[in-house]
């Protein structure tokens, strides 16, 4: 049985990692860029870091006692993943430069084409989409955004060429990124204006380095082990919230309504920068240097809105034009049409477009009715307010294997979710999100998509998605043979 991975994040190589360990050697992975990494390979903006303890945010079976910090920077992780696929031999099946356009599933064969952008076909039995979220960068629609005749550019597409020293610079979003390089860029450019539609709530970063003390403590056996499980139970916490009731959310706001209280004396700046929604409702951010950088003499915080973009400066709502050198984008990435924008061709000639005319979904953000042997990884409704994605990868890559076993015992080609199971899974998920916080706390957040259905996150503690995808059940699946 062929099979082809797309992507090589975080998803794609722990897929090639299991896949190997169980014996199945015949696989590719597809890779758009020159090198492996994903999101960690792209972001590579001042003070990039991980928000997620990093011992948590690894592979279980590949922990790491010496992360420098409890949150590590984009370098290191990015070091880890490539020492990934090299200790578990998946190097050697990755194609780099090659850019899947289409995916297209043949009735008689009973398998897929999958075309690369050089014009390339690859047949195989399996596909695996491990393209990930937050790659595909979301720029605001402004007018005249084409026309600022300075350097311009996304957080995740930083231009390194371009020294910010002294410069006016211009960020507009103020979004997980934002909060991590607007403090970088504070003490080196001339002027920093941050442009802010809406205030994110924010929390202190529990970060420090961990000392070669502490590193050689975990290198004892089953320490890390120890530290990733306290971190686990920790964050796992945080949940309820979230999935209980967003009136248990009361603790968190405290927390971070005291943060920017002892950060930002001044009560003009701290109430624009107090939030009107329920925390949690949009992404919840750490930091505990971005408050103290817009306080700095050399850095304004406009709420205004934006205008207009001229050739020199930006316009805001209040009719204020702020003449800038520079502009950074920290808009977000394009994260429901990442999905909804492929060209996906099943059963029948289904394209993936009207599959999900009513919106994106899947069973268990894993497979959709009409694609036999379509897995997605890391897909509709299995994002994380409060854990590491990585968790839920590792619980999906587990749930693609026992379908590949399945098929394999029982000699069928493919299987395809029947569409009874998809919809009564994505009834009672969507029964569950409506009270939650992230639709119901008062917000527009990337989580919602242009009809304000939560397409983007799981309405529940993560062990109980593990649990619930340890075994796939025989029934919810159509077996072809």
């Amino acid at each position: 049985m062929s099979l082809v991975i797309i992507g090589s994040g975080f998803a794609g190589i722990g897929m090639a990692i299991k896949l190997k360990e169980a014996g199945y050697h015949d696989f590719v992975i597809l890779e758009k860029a020159g090198e492996l990494g994903g999101t960690w390979r792209d972001n590579t903006y001042p003070g990039c870091a991980c928000d997620v303890p990093s011992h948590m945010y690894s592979y279980s079976y590949e922990l790491n006692p010496d992360w420098s910090r409890m949150f590590s920077p984009q370098e290191e992780i990015w070091d880890y993943m490539r020492s990934c696929a090299d200790k578990y031999g998946i190097t050697p099946h990755i194609r780099y430069g090659k850019q899947v356009v289409a995916l297209e599933y043949d009735d008689a064969k009973r398998d897929w084409s999958v075309t690369t952008d050089d014009g390339a076909t690859i047949r195989t039995n399996a596909v695996v989409s491990a393209i990930g979220a937050l790659h595909i960068p979301k720029f605001p629609e402004i007018s005249g955004r084409e026309a600022f005749r300075g350097p311009a550019f996304h957080s995740a597409e930083w231009d390194h060429s371009v020294d910010l020293t002294g410069k006016r610079v211009a960020v507009i979003g103020t979004g997980a990124s934002a909060v991590q390089f607007v403090p970088q860029l504070a003490p080196i450019v001339s002027e920093l204006t941050v442009f802010q539609r809406t205030p994110p709530w924010i929390h202190p970063k529990p970060d420090f380095a961990f000392s070669a003390g502490m590193r050689k403590i975990l290198r004892l056996p089953g320490m890390a082990r120890t530290m990733r499980g306290g971190i686990y139970w920790a964050l796992e916490s945080r949940a309820l919230g979230f999935v209980v009731d967003p009136r248990l959310m009361k603790v968190h706001e405290l927390l971070a309504l005291r943060h920017l209280e002892a950060q930002v004396p001044d009560p003009a700046l701290r109430r624009e920068l107090t939030p009107d929604y329920v925390i949690g409702c949009k992404r919840l951010l750490i930091s505990s240097d971005y408050y103290p950088a817009l306080t700095r003499e050399n850095v304004s915080l406009v709420t205004d809105g934006i205008a207009e973009i001229r050739e020199h400066s930006i316009v805001d709502a209040a009719g204020v034009e702020h003449e800038v050198d520079v502009i950074v984008y920290g808009t977000g990435f394009k994260v429901v049409d990442a999905l909804a924008d492929q060209r996906i061709v099943g059963r029948g000639g289904l394209k993936i477009q009207d599959a999900w005319q009513d919106g994106i979904e899947a069973y268990y953000g894993i497979t959709t009715a009409g694609f036999p042997n379509l897995f997605f990884l890391l897909g509709p409704n299995t994002g994380l307010g409060h854990n590491s994605v990585v968790f839920m990868i590792e619980s999906q890559v587990r749930y693609v294997m026992d379908c590949l076993r399945l098929l394999s015992r029982t000699q069928a080609r493919a299987i395809d979710v029947r569409p009874g199971a998809q919809r009564a899974f994505n009834r009672r998920l969507h029964e569950r999100l409506d009270p939650l916080v992230w639709n119901a706390g008062g917000c527009k957040s990337w989580y919602l998509d242009e009809h304000g259905v939560n397409r983007t996150i799981w309405p529940g503690f993560t062990f109980e998605y593990w649990a619930r995808t340890r075994k796939v059940k025989p029934g919810a699946y159509e077996l072809i043979y």
